[in-house]
């Protein structure tokens, strides 16, 4: 009996009271394929059909062609899979597994899921960015027009405690052990010379020649590297049945690999989709690799693609008790123990481009991230970086929401980018040769020469390159164009140019180019297009403002005309520069940063001077943070912490952000730096606040207390900007008689008391002045009599008379 079986009962009756549920399974349990059967049989369930979310395409399909054959039907029947070009299903279909892109389609196609009475998400530790995405548009639905509809998330490692804070803290909770024997681990690293699947075909030998093994799991990060080792594995090990598994295999392929051998032992060679979903029979030994192939966004390309990385502790332990299924076994790591390994991998949503995630929200009418409820919500540097691009490619307005162009991007299962090149391909006769360009940016394989070349290539000599070519064949049905058979030449600049029009460069000087985004970006002297007049930099890597390109394509300057009418227009374009020390016009034709003609601007408009010295001022923001802004920073700081955000934000960066609000109604007639360093922004900043709440201000955060002394003593604001209290800065003789911390915000604030010595350094530091009069005041009193004889130490500073002066002052005095 499998360990989820006791639990199933309680997962029916759970999912009747709920429509949300967490369970925890260990590998092993056999979550996977029995919760969803059971599930189909549940009352809510009837007439309906469930989702099955797996992260991996191997894992949906062999989890669909398992769970079939528990019903004795074919596959596509009751039980089905539908993955990206690959689908078995039929009317009769009941429970679909599915991989993450697919469930994000089928949501926005139909965002009321009709038919579909719950979604199940499994394997959700690994946190993809579709499964974050799937979750998130699944709860809207679920909380706003389906409340019917059920969502299961399942892991064997997940903090239950986060997902809880998103799903409700009343949602249940079902934990299930695993099925686990004793496994040895032995860690074998590569010597230093050695490659990777050398090294692995030496560890197979190894475990092979010990009496007690079975069958052997080989796991390695991708496809390129199952088939070195399967083919040195087949040239050594003749009397073992070698077998490959990854997900590009078809399903009977895959189905081949796991039946079990009667005849001799197997060692099957596979991706880390043996980590997840799937139980090899027979197999009592895992030899791991330690590396994954996951998707990483690359600045260089500005694309999402597959990287090879070290996998993460939760995923080695994974891959490590595959080898405890059925009984005592041993695991073989392809490292040194002293290995460091992070404990989990990180949401793929804090290190991906958000540009995707972002046109989808788009497509389901949401334009900020605060609108949905996320397990990690989206950065928001990604975020605005993002939006940023789209806004560049024509995707979204500035409210963020699709154009008609976004429109149809979001229908293709590609990069924005990507997907409006291939667009805007049509109207330039050049939709097959986007296709197959797209195929190549995308795929598996990088191509590090010059991408004329590759692409050439694979278009005259497609059986080479099959991936290629299956994935430039299903573009290029979906634009309903044919690939060609034969190419000499290709307009890639044009087409690249659509996609990246961000790194359109321009030759400042032979190697040297500067970037439509302002950035400055080098190739090598040697290089055949280093003086070419302009270029798309298609590769580069950036550090700060200077960038390496690595590969680039060509762009004749009459394209840019074509491509980009706005480059036609002419445009006053007034900046402040340093050299000069005055504000420069001119009339430009350009793209982006990139000047393309230009004329002298003999008198500068007052509404553009206006706007060109605002834009100067981000640049020089020293000028408006004075000590009288700081302040007043600091007291709405405050505010905001104590009272709450109904006051404003006057942060540093939001204060530049809305220049135009607060300070533009203040420049009329300013066409000098020197004017706008004598303005005084601090008073301009309390006008945007209504006569009540300068009022108010004023009331809860008072420029200056009255002390003992008599005197108005200033309060210092500044700390709050850090999180501290403001700070009174007085002499401790001024501060006799006061029995307790004053404090501001009606009693919710007790200021930090800086009490100095005649010479005006701090003596005591503290937020808790009776306690300093009773127990630190007599040994500063004990040590500073002696030093400063002209001030009074009094015994007792609660009755002492407060004062400011000698005590030859003080005689004086009236």
């Amino acid at each position: 009996m499998l360990p989820i079986e006791p639990h199933l009962v309680s997962l029916q009756e759970a999912l009747s009271a709920h429509n949300r549920l967490i369970l925890v399974a260990q590998p092993g349990a056999g979550k996977t394929t029995r919760v969803p059967l059971t599930l189909l049989n549940s009352q809510w369930a009837q007439g309906q059909k469930l989702l099955l979310l797996e992260p991996r395409r191997v894992a949906a399909r062999l989890a669909a062609s398992f769970m079939a054959q528990q019903l004795n039907e074919p596959l596509g029947r009751t039980v089905g899979y539908r993955m990206r070009g690959d689908a078995r299903v039929s009317a009769d279909t009941r429970l679909e597994v599915v991989t993450q892109g697919v469930l994000t389609r089928m949501l926005q196609d139909d965002p009321l899921l009709e038919g579909v009475g719950g979604i199940i998400f499994d394997e959700f530790h690994e946190r993809s960015l579709e499964a974050d995405l799937g979750l998130a548009l699944a709860l809207d639905i679920q909380q706003s027009i389906r409340d019917d509809l059920r969502l299961i998330v399942m892991s064997a490692t997940i903090d239950v405690v986060a997902l809880q804070k998103v799903l409700g803290p009343e949602v249940p909770v079902i934990e299930s052990e695993g099925r686990q024997y004793p496994v040895e681990t032995l860690y074998r690293p590569a010597p230093h010379e050695a490659s990777l699947h050398t090294q692995a075909c030496r560890v197979v030998r190894e475990a092979l020649a010990q009496p007690d093994t079975r069958d052997v799991l080989v796991i390695m990060p991708g496809v390129a590297e199952i088939h070195q080792l399967v083919s040195a594995l087949e040239d050594d090990s003749r009397d073992v049945d070698v077998r490959a598994l990854h997900g590009r295999m078809t399903l009977a392929a895959q189905q081949a690999v796991l039946e079990r051998n009667a005849s001799g032992r197997r060692v099957i060679v596979s991706t880390a989709i043996a980590e997840s979903s799937v139980t090899v029979d027979g197999v009592n030994v895992v030899i791991d690799a330690g590396l994954e192939r996951v998707p990483l966004f690359q600045p260089r390309t500005g694309l999402t693609r597959l990287t090879t990385r070290r996998v993460n502790r939760a995923s080695a332990d994974q891959r490590r008790g595959r080898a405890g299924r059925q009984g005592a076994g041993r695991c073989f790591r392809l490292w040194s123990r002293e290995q460091p390994l992070v404990a989990f991998g990180e949401p793929e949503i804090q290190q991906a481009d958000l540009a995707r995630l972002i046109l989808e929200l788009a497509a389901w009418g949401v334009t900020s991230p605060d609108q949905l409820t996320w397990m990690t919500p989206p950065p928001q540097g990604a975020w605005k970086s993002g939006q940023a691009l789209l806004r560049k490619l024509g995707v979204i307005d500035r409210a963020g929401t699709l154009t008609p162009l976004g429109r149809q991007s979001a229908d293709w299962p590609l990069e924005p980018r990507l997907a409006v090149m291939l667009i805007k391909s049509a109207d330039l006769n050049a939709s097959a040769t986007a296709c197959g360009l797209a195929a190549l940016l995308e795929g598996r394989e990088r191509v590090d020469g010059s991408l004329r070349e590759a692409l050439v290539q694979r278009f005259n000599q497609p059986a080479r390159f099959a991936d290629w070519h299956r994935e430039a064949q299903r573009l290029a049905r979906i634009a309903d164009t044919p690939l060609p058979r034969h190419v000499n030449d290709l307009p890639l600049g044009v087409l690249l140019a659509l996609a990246y029009p961000e790194r359109i460069g321009q030759c400042l000087s032979p190697g040297r180019f500067k970037l439509a985004n302002g950035k400055t970006a080098t190739l090598p002297l040697r290089h055949m297009l280093a003086s070419e007049p302009y270029i798309v930099a298609v590769n580069l890597e950036s550090i700060a403002s200077e960038a390496t390109i690595y590969q680039a394509e060509p762009l004749a300057h009459d394209c840019l005309a074509s491509l980009y009418p706005v480059t036609q227009q002419w445009v006053n374009r007034i900046t402040w520069s340093d050299a000069q020390g005055r504000l420069v016009g001119e009339r430009v034709q350009c793209l982006g940063e990139l000047v393309l003609a230009s004329q002298p601007l003999n008198e500068l408009p007052a509404e553009d001077v206006t706007q060109a010295l605002l834009t100067a001022l981000t640049q020089r923001s020293e000028v408006i943070f004075n000590s009288h802004v700081q302040q007043l920073q600091g007291r709405m700081a405050l505010l905001r912490e104590v009272v709450g955000d109904s006051w404003p934000d006057w942060s540093a960066q939001q204060l530049i952000d809305t220049l135009d609000t607060w300070l533009g109604p203040y420049m009329a007639g300013v066409t000098r730096m020197s004017q706008l360093e004598k303005m005084p922004f601090h008073t301009f900043m309390l006008n945007a606040l209504s006569w009540d709440e300068q009022t108010l201000l004023e009331r809860l955060t008072p420029v200056s207390l009255t002390v003992p002394s008599g005197r108005q003593a200033t309060l210092d604001y500044a700390p709050c900007l850090e999180g501290r209290p403001p700070v009174l800065a007085i002499k401790l003789q001024e501060a006799f008689g006061w029995q307790a911390t004053p404090t501001i915000a009606e009693g919710r604030v007790a200021v930090m008391m800086h009490l100095l010595s005649p010479a005006r350094r701090p003596l005591q530091v503290t937020q808790d002045l009776c306690s300093f009069w009773t127990n630190g005041y007599p040994a500063v009193r004990k040590e500073m009599r002696g030093r400063y004889p002209k001030h009074p130490w009094p015994e007792d500073p609660f009755t002492a008379p407060a004062t400011a002066r000698t005590k030859r002052g003080q005689t004086k005095a009236p």
